[in-house]
């Protein structure tokens, strides 16, 4: 499946995302996507968790969608999921990571954002979306709440990052709030680079 975006597209998460995990797992950006963890991860260890992924994909359903985050140009920057997924409910929770720090502040998060939220609305019929991250996490906190995403629970303390405690925050989008992703498009503005 390929998700066509304005500046990434959203597709199978390959190789050329899993050659890239072990920088991204030992860098500044997991700190962010993990909520406060800073890790130091080897090749082994990126390795078996693969392994591990690839044989519970075997045994079955899983409970989450996972795509690569890829520019328009094939460089792969990240990744983006609906993971926690409780098809009854039709709820979903999101993931994302930009593992490449000179794509941060772009429009490429907020591009992916779109698509995938536009993908669970229209169409796997989800009724609601969530997602949690850090107080400290301003960037993030921006970017959801641009894309309509309401602050609806704030968990005091629950992070520790960097030596201090911090809170999370828990975001949530219900599919009635969701105009679409062409007028998300054009509320905020996004653009191709050719036309930027």
């Amino acid at each position: 499946m390929l998700l066509e975006g304005l500046l990434v597209d959203l597709v199978p998460y390959g190789d050329a995302f899993k050659k890239l995990e072990h920088r991204w797992n030992n860098s500044e950006a997991v700190f962010w996507a993990s909520v406060g963890d800073r890790r130091v991860v080897s090749r082994a260890s990126i390795e078996r968790w693969q392994q591990e992924s690839a044989e519970r994909a075997e045994q079955g359903p899983r409970h989450s969608v996972w795509f690569g985050i890829r520019t328009k140009d094939g460089t792969p920057i990240g990744d983006m999921a609906l993971n926690w997924v409780l098809p009854h409910h039709r709820l979903g929770m999101l993931g994302a990571m930009i593992g490449e720090p000179d794509y941060w502040g772009g429009g490429y998060g907020t591009d992916a954002l779109l698509l995938i939220v536009d993908y669970a609305f229209d169409w796997l019929d989800f009724h609601k979306l969530w997602l949690g991250t850090m107080a400290s996490n301003v960037r993030a906190q921006r970017n959801v709440e641009k894309a309509g995403f309401k602050l609806e629970a704030r968990r005091r303390q629950e992070m520790y990052a960097d030596g201090e405690w911090v809170d999370h925050l828990l975001y949530g989008l219900l599919r009635e709030e969701w105009p679409g992703r062409e007028a998300m498009v054009a509320r905020l503005g996004l653009k191709t680079r050719k036309e930027g």
